[in-house]
């Protein structure tokens, strides 16, 4: 969904997110269960610039390679006698939707991952009341506040899904607070912007206004501190020299 909606088009709901990290998916082959264990040269698997910008940082000495196709068609790859893959890098929502929760070997908690990933939104016409009533009742208060303060980021930063831009917002009901953090790293993984921030939701104000607040506070942060650099120079890498980097 891009962040910039149609003028006649609305956000209705954002339901209740899944579990919003990557996971690594191991070759039956192997045993490993963690990242940190594999070998040095092991091949991972993934058709995402953010998570190969994030691992590469976290671990140079793994290597990564283009993999493309639905969940099953990539599991199968990775399953092949001659599979070149020894894991994959995939969406814990998307294997737990699809029923394949058993394939993950881990959860990262290292990896900051891509904006609005886990959850689903209603996209519906601005005037169209009645459905905007029923959709309503969809909504998720908290996933919500963290999605829209995640899309503002991305928006201000002009990113989308082509780029390495990672970025967790999570709500504390108990103190009504709003929590942010966000990175940009280059495809390389040699550099990296950082910011974090976080707000107490005023009840006597609209909270959707005050979550994406909290989004381009983020986004002017790692902008004073250089994202825009690391974002033109990948606009500026010819779309091959960026599937490169993440082989």
């Amino acid at each position: 969904m891009p962040t910039t909606l149609p003028d006649n088009m609305t956000l209705a709901a954002i339901t209740e997110r899944e579990d919003p990290r990557d996971a690594l998916i191991m070759a039956p082959r192997h045993s490993y269960k963690t990242l940190e264990e594999m070998p040095s040269g092991s091949v991972i698997g993934t058709g995402s610039v953010r998570r190969v910008a994030q691992l590469r940082r976290l671990y140079p000495m793994l290597t990564f390679m283009d993999i493309r196709g639905n969940l099953n068609t990539r599991l199968a790859k990775l399953d092949a006698e001659d599979s070149p893959f020894d894991a994959l890098i995939l969406a814990v929502a998307g294997m737990t939707r699809l029923g394949l929760e058993s394939r993950i070997t881990q959860r990262i908690d290292s990896v900051l991952h891509a904006v609005g990933q886990g959850a689903l939104g209603i996209e519906i016409r601005s005037d169209d009341q009645r459905t905007a009533r029923i959709a309503a009742t969809l909504n998720h208060r908290a996933t919500r506040l963290a999605c829209l303060a995640e899309r503002e980021l991305m928006r201000v930063l002009e990113g989308g899904c082509s780029v390495p831009i990672g970025a967790v917002a999570q709500w504390d009901d108990s103190k009504r607070r709003l929590e942010m953090q966000a990175i940009v790293v280059s495809p390389d993984g040699e550099h990296a912007v950082e910011a974090s921030s976080d707000i107490t939701v005023d009840l006597e104000e609209d909270e959707d206004t005050q979550a994406r607040a909290l989004g381009n506070t983020v986004a002017a942060m790692m902008r004073e501190r250089g994202a825009e650099r690391i974002l033109h120079s990948i606009e500026r890498t010819p779309p091959a020299a960026v599937d490169s980097a993440s082989r």
